[in-house]
């Protein structure tokens, strides 16, 4: 084995014991679904990395998604 392959066992081997302790200790915490305003910042944020070839549009859809992102944090922080 290369260098190159062992690096990628440890990664693949590290990531599947990270989803194994966090399927353990997710299963007693009730699942909360993405509220509207994050589920549209979480669009906005990917639009921005598919069409990060045109620089403008790329970085304004990531700021757009990153501002609906702490509107979204604002609002559930407040509403407690």
């Amino acid at each position: 084995m290369d260098a190159y392959q062992v690096y990628i066992f440890i990664s693949v081997l590290v990531l599947a014991i990270i989803a194994i302790l966090s399927y353990f200790t997710s299963r007693e915490k009730p699942k909360k679904g993405l509220s509207r305003l994050a589920a549209l910042s979480f669009a906005f944020i990917i639009a921005g990395i598919i069409f990060g070839e045109n620089r403008l549009v790329g970085y304004s859809l990531l700021g757009m998604g990153i501002l609906l992102a702490m509107v979204d944090i604002y609002y559930k922080r407040t509403s407690r």
